[in-house]
């Protein structure tokens, strides 16, 4: 007589529980949404812990301990720290082929704590902050991941799922570090989410980035008793950031070049020795990358020489674009027809409402609509990722679900107090659904998953991946209290 794991058997019987449109999947799916209803509590639980730690790249100790914890819990196998970062695990399940990987992040931005109210409201003045919605979504990939091990436990799928915890996607590129060091390798396909202000699956590529530091070494003087004595670094930094600004007006409309001066002296009558600016370049491909990082160094250089210092330019990490799967896509936005749009109460309506009046943006509420499947798109939107390298050595299979107010700023505080309520929780709970739903399309459907590989090697061609990060392991900073 067959036997079914226990959890398996609370979720079946929450079929009753299901929608409408639910009670439409196969029976599979069915078992899948109601696997995750079954954890419901447990999993917003989780994303409020995350929510409150708001921890910063390579910091998320408290976080990431929490999600591999109650991987553990749920009967995945846990490797903890993995390639060289101690908030990186890899929670594995099942064995053979095909083998289906989902990807999890959970860092926080600085400085933009926020309770979960609508309007500007430091939680801890000061403080980090998820103003990206990562606390949501490392819990709703896991969740995805749960419902998923529970048809693996009972026989109705075969093979192995892994559930990747990637810290630092904000700063450093914890994937980076995972996908140089092969971890991704032999995956027949990657899945991710992301929070959002709409839904949809998400067919529309990245910018690349590269990451780097120019340092200025001068010599030291009192500037007013001997300054010809001195080789300012302020000064070289100063020419450096205004050549870079010259250069704007030569460059393609996709460029984009963002830095802060990290420092350039600590008092106005000592000619400074040393000068930092930290800055950022993104194009829409690589290429155009390399080619304004090149000219970057190069006014670097030209910046030293002016002020007779040395200059160095030292690389820090970077992302490459999304490489797109339309066919994926095309599966994820299926399923995303088959749960149907998320619905709001007037209390949340309201809330979104509030934040929008107190950032003057309309009064539009929120959108649980699921957008048109894009066919094609010329451009990439204006963030970067290092999901970006786990799609240059694995084809995967993007999603957006709203989570936050329309028409907010992002990497701001309306996103972390939507983050920390229902409406949060909501997204992130339909993300689960839409991920496991898509993954079980990919464990049954050998010819699906030939067909997504073809078109992942037709546009990937012959570039063999090569990430932009030092030599060396990844920069992990000094542990507070160790």
């Amino acid at each position: 007589m067959k036997t079914f794991p226990l959890p398996l058997v609370l979720a079946l019987l929450l079929f009753p529980q299901l929608s409408p449109a639910q009670k439409k999947l196969p029976k599979l799916k069915q078992a899948a949404v109601a696997t995750i209803k079954a954890h419901k509590t447990e999993l917003i639980k989780l994303s409020d812990q995350v929510w409150a730690n708001a921890e910063t790249a390579l910091k998320e100790y408290k976080s990431a301990k929490l999600l591999a914890d109650y991987a553990e819990q749920q009967g995945f196998t846990v490797e903890r720290g993995v390639a060289g970062m101690p908030t990186a695990f890899i929670a594995s399940y099942g064995q053979g082929k095909p083998i289906i990987g989902v990807l999890g992040e959970f860092d926080a931005l600085p400085g933009i704590s926020q309770k979960a109210v609508p309007h500007k409201e430091a939680l801890h003045e000061g403080a980090p902050g998820h103003g990206c919605g990562h606390n949501l979504l490392g819990v709703g990939a896991l969740g995805s991941a749960i419902a998923i091990k529970e048809l693996l436990a009972a026989g109705k799928l075969s093979g192995t799922l892994r559930f990747y915890g990637t810290p630092a996607e904000e700063s450093v590129g914890g994937k980076v570090y995972m996908a140089r060091d092969g971890l991704f390798d032999d995956l027949d396909v990657c899945l991710d989410w992301h929070p959002s202000q709409e839904t949809k699956a998400n067919v529309q590529s990245s910018k690349a980035l590269i990451d780097f530091n120019v340092e200025f070494f001068g010599r030291t003087a009192h500037a007013s008793a001997d300054p010809w004595n001195g080789r300012s670094a302020a000064d070289a930094a100063e020419l450096f950031v205004v050549g870079v600004n010259t250069l704007r007006e030569h460059l393609k409309p996709s460029v984009r070049i963002h830095y802060v001066t990290k420092y350039a002296g600590d008092v106005p009558n000592v000619v400074p020795e040393y000068a930092k600016v930290w800055i950022w370049i993104r194009d829409a491909k690589r290429e155009g990358v390399d080619n304004v990082y090149q000219r970057v160094q190069d006014i670097a250089k030209g910046a030293g020489l002016m002020a007779g210092v040395e200059a160095k330019v030292s690389l820090n990490g970077g992302d490459f674009e999304v490489l797109v799967n339309r066919t994926g896509g095309k599966v994820m936005d299926n399923n995303l027809r088959l749960l149907g749009p998320i619905t709001y109460t007037a209390e949340e309506i309201a809330f979104a409402k509030a934040i929008q009046r107190a950032t003057n943006r309309p009064e539009v509420g929120l959108d649980g609509e699921i957008k048109p499947f894009e066919e094609t798109r010329d451009s990439p939107n204006g963030a970067s990722t290092d999901v970006g390298d786990v799609s240059w050595v694995v084809p995967e299979i993007r999603l957006g679900v709203t989570t936050s107010a329309k028409g907010t700023p992002w990497h701001a505080w309306p996103v972390v107090a939507c983050g920390g309520t229902s409406i949060g929780h909501k997204g992130m709970l339909y993300a689960a659904k839409a991920l496991s739903l898509t993954m079980i399309d990919l464990f049954q459907n050998e010819q699906l998953r030939k067909d997504i590989r073809a078109e992942f090697n037709q546009r990937k061609g012959d570039y063999v991946y090569k990430p932009y990060i030092p030599d060396g392991p990844p920069p992990i900073p000094a542990r507070e209290g160790k």
